[in-house]
């Protein structure tokens, strides 16, 4: 299963938002920490490249993260010209108090107080942009939700002296290129769920997390997950949890819910999806192999007798 969303407010968002970006200082791109790389929008990271505007990432729900992992994360991005990355949660305000202080860094032509710093918030749906910008404005200014794409329309307001702020909508783009990263996306909940099979999505997350995280798995769900793959740990959900349909047949789209929402709210423990290592060896495996011409046999090169 593919897996591509990209409802048509998306398309004028990016408009608006690439005109926006002539007149912003920093591109402020919101990551899921569990999933940096595969919520990280090509197009975002595009659009600032061509007006040559440093990027402060912010690994969001990191307190839902693998911190080995996001160390990992952050010393791959801060290697990076032009970024700097800090991992936190936007519900701890003594995190967010970091971000401004790190846009001021990125941007020091600004530090003069003639004229403001203009920052935009960018990134995926449902990766907590609303919930940012109503952090840092100390007041709900954007709507808030627990599904992609709440937020249709791009607004900028004043933070403070000599400080505006642009919050736009949540950005997907056209073709996700590789399907392990649409996978990601849906099991963290960027993909609206009718582009989506919820049990296929929890088949993947279960390979992730006996990769990864078996142990974390087995005790959440009681079981010895050695053996099992993927659909094999959402039907021991369904029989765990009761999971049963009229007739008795195991429930497994229920199920598949039951393991999503454990992970989506850090219910199995702390977890990444991806490393950089694991990046690195996805894209690698993802390159079509070069063609290596065969050898011209000894006759060819003889030439006529």
């Amino acid at each position: 299963m593919a897996i591509q969303w990209f409802p048509g407010h998306m398309a004028s968002a990016r408009k608006k938002a690439a005109e926006s970006l002539k007149i912003v200082d920093i591109v402020i791109e919101v990551l899921d920490a569990r999933i940096p790389e595969a919520s990280r929008n090509p197009m975002i990271e595009e659009l600032r490249l061509f007006r040559q505007r440093p990027c402060l990432k912010l690994l969001n729900k990191a307190d839902l993260a693998d911190p080995e992992a996001t160390r990992e994360w952050l010393d791959y991005y801060n290697a990076q010209p032009g970024v700097r990355a800090l991992a936190l949660s936007f519900k701890k305000p003594a995190d967010v108090a970091r971000i401004v202080p790190a846009c001021r860094q990125l941007a020091p032509h600004r530090d003069d107080n003639t004229k403001p710093l203009r920052m935009m918030i960018m990134g995926i749906p449902n990766v907590g942009k609303s919930t940012l910008m109503n952090a840092l404005l100390k007041r709900k200014v954007a709507a808030v939700g627990d599904e992609p794409a709440v937020t249709k329309g791009q607004q900028t307001l004043d933070l403070g002296p000599g400080m505006t702020l642009t919050d736009t909508p949540g950005l997907l783009w056209p073709k996700i290129e590789h399907d392990s990263d649409g996978y990601m996306l849906a099991a963290s909940h960027a993909v609206g769920t009718n582009a989506v099979i919820e049990e296929a999505v929890a088949a993947f997350l279960a390979e992730c997390l006996l990769a990864r995280y078996p142990t974390q798995l087995g005790a959440r769900y009681k079981f010895n997950p050695a053996g099992f793959d993927g659909p094999g740990v959402v039907e021991e959900v369904a029989k765990r949890r009761g999971c049963r349909m009229k007739g008795g047949d195991l429930d497994l789209e229920k199920a598949a819910l039951i393991l999503l929402t454990d992970y989506r709210s850090g219910t199995l423990g702390r977890v990444s999806l991806e490393t950089p290592a694991t990046r690195a060896a996805m894209l690698a495996a993802a390159k079509p192999r070069e063609v290596v011409p065969e050898a011209a046999d000894a006759d060819d090169d003889a030439g006529p007798a």
